[in-house]
């Protein structure tokens, strides 16, 4: 290593605009042609079962839960013809006794309050979250793998490091009960239906979930910009290990900082000019596989 001490990246979440908590009753916008669709607010209350989706968010709800999802909603075409995918999803939806409808692409991104609903939607139960008590038993094992959200607010983040977790063999997701964004179809749509797939728990006291997990061995690593912070890659991953990554601006929560056992940082170069800081989303796939790439080498 060189002798100076590289560049940090501060994990901080630069919060995309969310969509997940406006209303999915919206008047279409009229610039369909020109790449800036919008929607107009309108009074109707939001549905209590939400529109889920997404190719890949839908075909996980039908895969994982189809007795949760109510209603699928198929685009149709002017020529009269349905992709392969998407006949795919209504036989699926089918089997299941899934009432199955056809809408034009302008009634579904009203449904889905988006326009990147390639196509599907699905208006489904609420995703539900984990309870607390599994942490008992996924801490019993002896490489057991936990991700801390500690604030993560935005839905685009969330559904990204749910999506990096999943891929790289987190055992579940742990997140504050009333401090974090919730599990939306926005969040599923960006994880690509990994929110169906992970097991995401929600916990009332961020702070005694720590020390719970500590006492039963778990090794907590906190993402954190401090003098006394590890490069991510001179760190041991070995054994039931937890990553913390910090909330959106301001990082871990004091009394968080102070639960990890070893603080760490992700090196950056020190091209001139570059980016001060990491989003968390992609801050979280970088410590995740550096996790996965040590167990993977043994």
């Amino acid at each position: 290593m060189s002798s100076h001490k590289p560049a940090k990246s501060s994990f901080k979440d630069k919060a995309k605009p969310s969509n997940a908590k406006k209303s999915h009753h919206k008047a279409f916008g009229k610039s369909e042609h020109t790449g800036s669709k919008s929607f107009k607010d309108k009074k109707d209350a939001k549905p209590k079962n939400p529109y889920f989706y997404g190719i890949h968010a839908v075909t996980m709800l039908l895969k994982r839960r189809p007795e949760d999802v109510l209603n699928v909603f198929i685009q149709s075409r002017d020529d009269g013809q349905i992709s392969d995918e998407h006949t795919k999803m209504m036989q699926m939806a089918q089997e299941f006794g899934i009432s199955v409808q056809m809408a034009h692409k302008e009634r579904l991104a009203e449904l889905a309050d988006s326009h990147q609903h390639q196509g599907v939607v699905a208006q489904a139960r609420v995703t539900p979250v984990a309870d607390e008590g599994l942490l008992d038993q996924l801490m019993a094992k002896d490489d057991a793998l936990f991700l801390v959200l500690d604030q993560i607010t935005d839905a685009h983040n969330l559904g990204a490091c749910l999506r990096s977790a999943c891929a790289m063999g987190v055992d579940a997701v742990i997140i504050p009960r009333h401090q974090s964004a919730p599990i939306t179809p926005t969040v599923a749509k960006v994880s690509v239906g990994a929110s169906e797939v992970i097991d995401v728990i929600a916990v009332t006291n961020l702070a005694r979930t720590l020390d719970k997990l500590k006492k039963a061995g778990v090794f907590v690593f906190g993402t954190a910009l401090d003098d006394t912070a590890k490069p991510l890659h001179e760190c041991d991953f070995g054994g039931k290990v937890a990553i913390i990554m910090g909330s959106e601006g301001d990082g871990m929560r004091r009394l968080t900082q102070e639960l990890c056992d070893t603080l760490v940082y992700i090196p950056m170069a020190n091209t001139p000019d570059r980016p001060q800081s990491l989003n968390v989303s992609v801050a979280t796939g970088m410590a995740l596989y550096e996790v996965a790439r040590q167990r993977l080498m043994g």
